[in-house]
């Protein structure tokens, strides 16, 4: 099964500002390059990566995705996710014209860590409904608490191309299973929703990641939304908060063992050539 990676991050820290990362050891220093990433995937079947918006400082969204497009083509990388603030009508149309020569294949605001009446704002869900005019898709990255917000943003962007991050952030530490599987099933009833299997081994606690205790989320994901809505990503680096990049390439294999080759091919990288066009 190849994959192609629909959540990468990348880190240059000479060049874009990340507070999120001080007091995360992992992640607090050093950068992440294409060349890291590289050479830990190597003969793991990636058979390219798109760029996700790695959450850099307010002032720095659109400096990263400039700089991005100047990466695309190389080390794999087949297009880019970029930021954007929908929350305000002030820019908003120039950086989504701009974004037209940025190799830009999708957008994403986190929408976990404002408040929740942003993407419940008319403006933001004007200007995301322009995205969905553009033809592109729109990351929702939202926690399990916020499923059901994130069904009604779904449901009133008709017409919008929308993808679940990171399956919906579901507690498994805590088995929060049961209000995490209904707002799973509200998304999954939306034809427009797709969602992402990725960043799931982060959820666990420490140390005990692994097929038999994801088994069960993965599973619900994959029989609501159907081998056709499902993509996969790494959240590199942010998966060493978790299992880490390679078991968890090992875990998404043991994960779709029992599909179809086909089924498995629509995962792994055909569902995310059709749904990012590249």
């Amino acid at each position: 099964m190849d994959l192609i990676d629909t959540h990468q991050h990348l880190i240059w820290r000479d060049r874009l500002g990340y507070s999120w990362t001080e007091g995360i050891p992992a992640l607090a220093t050093g950068d992440f390059t294409p060349e890291d990433y590289q050479a830990q995937t190597k003969g793991q079947g990636i058979t390219g990566t798109i760029f996700m918006e790695c959450g850099v400082d307010d002032a720095d969204y659109q400096a990263e995705a400039r700089y991005v497009a100047t990466r695309v083509g190389g080390d794999g990388i087949l297009g880019q996710i970029a930021s954007c603030r929908p929350e305000t009508n002030a820019g908003f149309d120039a950086w989504l014209d701009e974004c037209d020569g940025l190799q830009v294949k999708g957008f994403r605001r986190i929408l976990h860590v404002v408040p929740d009446e942003m993407s419940q704002s008319a403006t933001f869900r004007a200007n995301l409904k322009k995205i969905g005019r553009k033809g592109l898709p729109f990351d929702m990255c939202f926690l399990a608490r916020q499923l059901p917000i994130a069904a009604d943003l779904a449901r009133a962007c008709d017409g919008q191309p929308l993808i679940l991050d990171h399956c919906g952030v579901p507690d498994i530490a805590g088995g929060a299973f049961d209000d995490w599987a209904k707002g799973i099933d509200r998304l999954a009833a939306l034809p427009l929703v797709s969602v992402k299997l990725s960043g799931i081994s982060a959820y666990c606690a420490p140390g005990t990641a692994g097929v038999d205790l994801l088994r069960p989320w993965a599973d619900h994901v994959l029989n609501r939304f159907g081998p056709g809505r499902v993509v996969w990503g790494s959240d590199w680096p942010v998966v060493l908060l978790g299992a880490g990049l390679l078991p968890w390439i090992e875990m998404t294999r043991g994960l779709l063992a029992s599909l179809s080759t086909d089924e498995q091919a629509a995962i792994g990288s055909g569902n995310a050539r059709r749904i990012y066009r590249v």
